[in-house]
């Protein structure tokens, strides 16, 4: 399905320490690697994925390098039947006790070795520990929503809004309930965000590279890498708040 979301990029300083982390404690695999040259990119997932699930793409650049987490994006949210149950299993194996179920009735929060939040929510679908949505923070709300159903086809699949904030799901339409979301949230109080550097894009599917880009930037998308300068195997867009979402044919 055209712009199901396909993966979320994060960088990391230590690939091995990161790498390690997600295998032992969500149960993923290592599905692949690409060598850049100056970097390697490593796609997780669960052993058992629906064919519209989201992957973790970790990037680890050579060398030392520090990175700044910014405000700009939130978390990842993974899948599992018992919130509490999940939580203290991952607190028996020496992940940080970060925001317990007992804060947060239904969820919890843990981090990953280099602070990624994730968060673990209760589902009845999708294969355990699988990404259920990426939360990224938007300044205008109804600029946000306009972006991704206009440019990508997306309609609401859940909204929650509270005194102080709101958090707003989509997924373009027809998609599995296992396909990742993107949840918005919106903070009322006019804040402004810094986007930081230890978080990397979103990625959506594509059919045909070249032609949905074309859609997409007569949609009004920024012109921000296009398949050309990708060697025509991708192209990243921005939303309006400058989150950077690839383009990647399936």
């Amino acid at each position: 399905m055209a712009y199901t979301l396909d993966h979320v990029m994060m960088r990391v300083e230590d690939d091995e320490e990161a790498i390690d982390w997600y295998t032992t404690h969500l149960d993923y695999e290592v599905k692949g690697e690409m060598d850049g040259g100056d970097f390697t990119n490593y796609f997780l997932g669960p052993e058992e994925m629906h064919e519209e699930g989201a992957i973790l793409e970790l990037t680890y650049n050579h060398g030392d390098h520090t990175y700044e987490l910014g405000d700009a994006w939130g978390h990842i949210a993974v899948r599992v039947e018992d919130v509490e149950e999940a939580y203290y299993e991952l607190m028996d194996e020496g992940v940080e006790d970060y925001r317990p179920p007992e804060e947060n009735p239904g969820y919890a929060f843990v981090k990953d070795p280099d602070g990624h939040e994730i968060e673990i929510v209760e589902r009845d679908h999708g294969a355990r520990w699988s990404l259920d949505h990426t939360m990224i923070r938007v300044e205008d709300a109804t600029e946000a929503l306009g972006y991704w159903t206009r440019t990508f086809e997306y309609e609401h699949t859940g909204r929650w809004e509270a005194d102080t904030f709101a958090n707003y799901f989509a997924k373009p339409e027809g998609a599995a309930d296992e396909a990742m979301a993107v949840e918005l949230t919106y903070n009322y109080d006019g804040r402004e965000y810094t986007m930081g550097d230890a978080w990397g894009h979103l990625a959506v599917r594509v059919d045909d590279l070249e032609d949905d880009w074309a859609t997409v930037m007569t949609r009004e998308s920024e012109d921000y890498r296009d398949p050309e300068s990708c060697g025509f195997s991708y192209a990243f867009t921005k939303d309006q708040d400058g989150h950077e979402v690839e383009l990647i044919e399936r």
